[in-house]
């Protein structure tokens, strides 16, 4: 029988200051429904907006995990989706007066004590999981991640720092509740203090201090500093991991093997891991079955993947931005700028298939664009950049839908646009 989603038995406080902005901020873990997923709601923004827990919305991976979406932006969410993530919280609302969680001791700890001060609540649907089948080789920088098929979630890594404390160092463990709370959760972040100014000019770790941050001299601690264990670093470099695949949207079954890991190689190999579960949920469409819906054909097909999608409700896709695009030859000459009209296409296009998923008979159909409002362009794309391509369905009449498109590269808006479609027979 299937795991069952979880959601918090009843409402969490958490007081504190954010790591990095150092602002004053409240967060308060709310029960969410079924299938609603982790998200955050920044109740100190007109309209309390949300941002999903999503590996497409990442838009920040130096220093810290961001989520950005609209005008929302969430920072240094890693610790609180680790806890959430080795406790088997499926869906939780959390609710943030300021850009960033509490950072409370920099560890994972204080989150999974008030988690299980109130206690979960299983719900009536299956939690959604991901059985890896075959290996996945990821490399990032100098990171290397070797994710393998393996019955539970494992994370292994190592770290090598030319620094007395920690050297060398290699810690694996299962990412189970027990076990996470006793071997992991209370490793916390550290750094070192010779980074510390230039990290503050460019607006990183403002809130740092000794009571959440192992901070480094050349030689030892900063006084104030004790390690909880001697292999604390690497310890917390696996509780990162965890929080960052949060962002997957599932429970994991496989093992990943990581060498010197960081937030950019975490969240690379969460959006990898997204793409196999959208494919092998059935909820993703790879280009053959997209080019048996869309009449597109070179050079104008402009979704070469979509990784998800909800009947009449939402859909995910991706364009890969290529330098042998043939638009680049004329726009514009040794400075290639994607036309913001063919990004305005390609969101069409993802929403053509959204609106297709839904219709009989989808392949004997087409959609035809009805209008476009509300475009705004808010950065250049150029050659390797990858567009992700989010729809939302706004309203669905009969056989026309009306649907909030927006384009991000990284996790950042480059466009945005209601697009209103109909589905006619071809």
């Amino acid at each position: 029988m299937s795991a069952r989603q979880q959601t918090v038995a009843e409402s969490i406080q958490a007081d504190g200051h954010g790591l990095h902005t150092g602002d004053a901020v409240r967060a308060t873990l709310k029960p969410a429904q079924a299938n609603s997923g982790i998200r955050f709601r920044r109740v100190d923004l007109q309209g309390a907006p949300e941002v999903a827990a999503t590996a497409h919305a990442v838009s920040a991976v130096e220093w810290e995990t961001a989520l950005t979406d609209g005008p929302a932006t969430v920072r240094t969410v890693e610790h609180l989706l680790a806890a959430l993530h080795a406790l088997h919280l499926d869906n939780v609302l959390v609710e943030l007066d300021g850009s960033e969680p509490p950072a409370l001791d920099g560890s994972a700890a204080p989150w999974c004590e008030r988690i299980g001060s109130v206690g979960t609540v299983v719900q009536d649907e299956d939690a959604r999981r991901l059985a890896l089948t075959t290996p996945m080789h990821v490399e990032v920088g100098e990171a290397r991640y070797d994710v393998l098929p393996h019955k539970g979630f494992r994370v292994s890594a190592s770290i090598d720092f030319e620094h007395p404390l920690i050297g060398a160092q290699f810690a694996s463990a299962e990412i189970v509740p027990r076990v996470f709370e006793r071997e992991i959760a209370s490793a916390r972040t550290f750094g070192f203090s010779a980074w510390q100014e230039d990290l503050n000019r460019k607006g990183l770790a403002l809130g740092s201090t000794t009571e959440n941050t192992l901070a480094l001299t050349a030689d030892g601690l900063e006084p104030g500093c004790e390690l909880r264990f001697s292999d604390e670093f690497v310890r917390h470099k696996m509780l990162d991991i965890v929080g960052d695949l949060a962002l997957v949207g599932a429970r994991l079954d496989c093992h990943v093997v990581a060498q010197r890991p960081g937030h950019k190689g975490n969240v690379e190999v969460a959006r990898r891991l997204a793409s196999r579960l959208a494919g092998e949920s059935g909820r993703g469409l790879e280009i053959q079955e997209i080019m048996k819906l869309l009449p597109h054909r070179y050079p104008m097909l402009l979704v070469d993947r979509v990784l998800d999608y909800e009947k009449r409700k939402r859909i995910v896709g991706v364009k890969n931005v290529t330098v042998n695009e043939p638009f680049f030859v004329g726009h514009f000459p040794g400075h290639p700028v994607m036309p913001g009209v063919l990004i305005v296409e390609a969101l069409a296009q993802c929403g053509g298939l959204l609106l297709l998923q839904g219709a009989e008979n989808p392949e004997e159909t087409v959609v035809y664009l009805l209008s476009i409002d509300n475009i705004k362009f808010r950065q250049p794309v150029v050659p390797g950049d990858q567009l992700n391509l989010e729809l939302e369905m706004v309203q669905f009449r009969g056989r026309r839908g009306k649907m909030k498109g927006v384009a991000r590269v990284d996790g950042k808006v480059v466009a945005e646009a209601t697009i209103l479609g109909q589905v006619m027979d071809r």
